[in-house]
């Protein structure tokens, strides 16, 4: 049985914070007032009820595939000039074969987004890493620009799940509530590794050669493989829709907590006992109660260790890979979700120029820093990485919930984009100081704090559009998120294709200081978004619920 949908609901408007304690739904265990979304099932193999020990097993899991792929996807930074002496690849082609890893790192999602819904997010993660793990040993061997194209081409094709798989993973995990802090985990991995890698790459390079940089991170990669195979679990899951938010009705637990439906908070042989239920109708954004009814929870088996690392354990039972390939391209219609995806990528155009620069502006004169000194210059985008992520992802949480709070308990996703205010005012004084800085070859700790802001505060664009979109259209996020990633990418090739000419016909300065303007301006565009944001989501209503609606039908057969 499906539930009726409600096309009178805004997708992403909620009511998050129960003030009076009426609602008849799943409260959270920190704060009792704030109300469990989505609403958990009754299975505690679902992700949402696992224990705390599982979730964090899981989150670092998804941290150390952000690594196996993130950092060989990186490592070249601190020594293209290496690379371009020994090779016949200029700087510019190498620049430009980065521009194309990370455009097909977009194009990728498109493919391996639908085969994760239809076969499991567990062996694209372990099929990813694979073939990563093969690509960075073929890296050493090219010798002119087609092979490194191709190369790259191939090494962001199958890394893409890292773009947009593992923001689905985070969801799969937490709560609205919480969502930020995951998010904000994955992105400190996806930007650390990237500028982990080139700090450690240049201390190879200059001990054993820039080629056994890329070996290193093969062997890397294949560590990585060996333990997600062991430690990664499965979290797509299949609900029963009847249960679950629609828009209209939600089937809630009353005072329930979902960790007690955990695995490892049963005792062995214990199954989960009856409990009374009541429907809470949440139309227009009021609770009304329904008639109360008692469902008793069927007892399933627990799943062994080799249910967890069964590499079929997320396929679906019905062949519906054509429907999922088709997700993205409905999902493309909605303005919040086409605007996540130029937040994002305005953000990582800035760090790839900041990755272009780095090598030429330190090993250059006045600095004349070495290929390792260029490495270790990441250590400061790596703590201001770390920082960032504590201000990011605490600081959306909170408010999202304070404000709802005020609002007398209704969310919006909009609330999260007060974050960007810190992007937006850093970011520009960073812009200017590298490439002010640089021009007028000011002092090296002015270039490496200016570094490490640039870098770290991507960790903001990633939270902010991430959590957004999710935010907005939960039901379709696995879809909405290959269209945010493919505009991140799509911008972030224009960029690398580009940025070498960029900053040699502007130079330093001017390139920097055009740089830091259009920062300003991509980050100020939130406040025209929290403007309007609710007004395009109340417009287009109709038109999302029918792609949820359809879709539910299709997975059920109907």
């Amino acid at each position: 049985m499906i539930e009726e949908i409600n096309y009178n609901a805004v997708p992403g408007t909620t009511h998050l914070v129960d003030l009076e304690g009426k609602m008849n739904a799943h409260h959270s265990s920190g704060d009792s007032k704030i109300v469990l979304i989505p609403t958990p099932s009754d299975d505690y193999d679902d992700p949402l009820n696992w224990s705390p020990r599982r979730k964090w097993l899981a989150v670092f899991c998804n941290v150390v595939y952000t690594y196996g792929v993130g950092i060989p996807s990186a490592a070249i930074y601190s020594v293209l000039t290496n690379i371009a002496k020994e090779t016949d690849i200029t700087l510019g082609e190498l620049n430009a074969g980065t521009g194309y890893m990370f455009l097909f790192f977009g194009l990728g999602c498109v493919i391996f987004q639908p085969i994760a819904l239809q076969y499991g997010k567990r062996p694209v993660y372990l099929f990813s890493l694979f073939a990563t793990c093969l690509i960075c040993v073929w890296a050493p061997y090219s010798k002119s620009n087609g092979e490194w194209i191709g190369g790259k081409i191939l090494q962001g094709f199958f890394g893409s799940p890292i773009e947009s798989l593992c923001e689905i993973t985070m969801s799969d995990l937490f709560f609205e509530h919480e969502r930020a802090r995951g998010m904000g985990i994955y992105a400190l991995a996806l930007i650390t590794s990237n500028f982990m890698a080139p700090m450690l790459a240049g201390f190879v390079s200059d001990g054993m050669g820039w080629k056994w940089v890329m070996w290193l991170c093969s062997i890397f990669s294949a560590v990585c493989l060996v333990f997600l195979y062991f430690f990664m679990e499965e979290t797509n899951f299949k609900r029963d829709y009847s249960q679950i938010d629609s828009g209209m009705t939600v089937l809630e637990g009353i005072g329930s907590d979902p960790e007690s439906l955990a695995e490892d908070n049963l005792a062995d042989g214990e199954k989960p006992a009856q409990r009374e239920y009541k429907g809470t109708n949440t139309k227009n954004h009021h609770t009304v109660e329904v008639p109360s009814s008692n469902i008793l929870f069927q007892p399933k088996p627990r799943k062994t260790f080799k249910d967890k690392i069964s590499l079929t354990g997320g396929f679906k039972d019905k062949f519906l890979l054509p429907h999922y390939l088709l997700g993205p391209f409905k999902m493309a219609r909605f303005p919040s979700v086409l605007w996540a995806g130029f937040l994002y990528g305005s953000s990582l155009v800035f760090f790839n120029l900041l990755n272009a620069t780095e090598s030429t502006v330190l090993s250059g004169a006045p600095y004349n820093f070495s290929a390792a000194m260029c490495g270790l210059a990441y250590i400061s985008p790596n703590i201001c990485c770390v920082v960032v992520f504590l201000m990011a992802g605490y600081m959306s949480d909170y408010l999202k919930v304070s404000l709802a709070k005020r609002r007398g308990g209704t969310s919006l996703p909009e609330d999260r984009l007060w974050i960007l205010v810190v992007y937006m005012v850093l970011g520009f004084l960073a812009c200017i100081g590298w490439g002010v800085g640089a021009h007028y070859e000011v002092h090296w700790i002015v270039l490496v704090i200016s570094m490490g802001l640039m870098g770290g505060l991507t960790v903001f664009g990633c939270t902010a559009a991430v959590t957004y979109c999710s935010d907005c259209y939960h039901e379709m996020d696995t879809e909405a998120m290959v269209v945010v990633i493919l505009i991140r990418n799509l911008m972030s090739f224009a960029c690398s294709y580009g940025l070498t000419d960029w900053v040699l016909n502007m130079g330093y300065k001017n390139s920097f200081i055009s740089a830091a303007c259009l920062t300003l301006f991509c980050n100020a565009t939130f406040l025209v978004i929290r403007a309007s944001g609710p007004y395009w989501r109340n417009k287009t209503k109709a038109q999302y619920w029918k792609i949820v609606e359809h879709k539910r039908s299709v997975e059920a057969g109907i």
